[in-house]
Parts: C-alpha cells; structure tokens; sequence
C-alpha cells in the first residue's frame, strides 16, 4: 500500500511541477533575447520533459493490472510528448519560435489522443473516482481538438480548448497527492512481479 500511495503523490507531484516548469520556462524562454535567462527558460521546458515522461513511466505498473495495452500507450503518450516539448525548447535556444509553437500543438494534441484511452482505463478501473475520469476524458478530447485547429491556423483554439483538460490535470494532481488511487492500485502496484 505505501507504494501505491508513493506513486499517486510522485504523479500528483510531477504533474503539477509540469505546469509551473513548462509555463514558467516558455513564458521566460520566449520573452528573453539570447542570454542566461532564455537558456534558464529552455533548461525548465526540458526538465517538464523529463517530469511527463517520468508521469507516463510510474503510471505503467499502476495501470498494467487493469489495461496492459492502455498502460503501454499512456507510457508512450508521454514520451512522445516529452519528445516534442524537448524539441520546442531546443527550437527557441536557436531562434525558431515557430518551430516551438509547431512541437508544442503536435506534443499536446498527441497527449490529448492518447489521453483518451488513458481516461477509459481509469474509469473501467475505478483507480479514481469515475467523475474524474469522464472530466479528463472530456477534457482532454477539448484539449486535442483545440491543437488541430491551431495546427490548422485557427488562432486561439487551443487556448480555449486548454481550459477543461488544465483544470482536469490540477484536480488530478492534487486528488492523486491527497487521496491517491483506489485500493486496487495498492495490490496492483506491490504484488510481486
């Protein structure tokens, strides 16, 4: 059970440091002229990377149990998210904006698909409450579709679109530290492999 409870706060925790790493290093890396603070804004975008890969990864044996192939696809979700963040970040060290604001709608509108899938698995499997699960499943639907209009030049959409599935990845984070998951994480997550 305590290695249940470890891993919902470790995910709660990443989860949230994603939002203030990512946002903080964006809003500095993109403001600033070629000096430390673009490179410090550029370091935090690249630390997000890592901290949502790691979100995918420790999500892995707690979802096995419950849907082996979703498990695998959330894992990978994450990692091609965390690719094309990387890839953003890097992107503004050289001077290409644009090709940051391309990483980052492909990023989320990939995170957003693949969170679908990720959203049924924890409702079928009451890991949390079912409430929580069609909020980020309707969310993340919103997310993924604002990343195509942008990507498709609809300007603002996906900020608008943001909205449910940000909302959705606080409250989770926030549930997964104070609460964690239901007590068949806790079996599955300790049983020996």
């Amino acid at each position: 059970m305590i290695s249940a409870r470890r891993t919902a706060r470790a995910v709660g925790t990443l989860m949230l440091a994603g939002f203030f790493l990512y946002g903080i290093g964006t809003s500095i890396a993109a403001t600033a002229s070629p000096s430390a603070l673009l490179t410090t804004g550029a370091v935090m975008m690249l630390l997000n990377s890592v901290a949502v890969v790691a979100v995918g990864a420790l999500m892995l044996p707690v979802l096995r149990p419950h849907a082996a192939a979703v498990a695998v696809g959330y894992l990978a979700t994450r990692i091609f998210e965390g690719a094309f963040l990387a890839v953003g970040a890097i992107a503004l060290l050289a001077g290409f904006g644009n090709i940051n604001f391309l990483a980052y709608n492909i990023a989320m509108a990939g995170l957003g698909v693949g969170s679908l899938f990720f959203c049924v698995a924890l409702y079928r499997s009451r890991l949390v409450p079912r409430f929580l699960a069609v909020w980020g499943f309707v969310g993340y639907a919103s997310f993924a579709a604002g990343c195509f209009l942008e990507l498709s030049e609809v300007a603002g959409a996906g900020l608008v679109a943001s909205v449910p599935g940000g909302l959705f990845e606080i409250f989770f984070a926030i549930w997964l530290i104070a609460r964690g998951f239901a007590s068949t994480a806790a079996i599955a997550v300790t049983a020996p492999a």
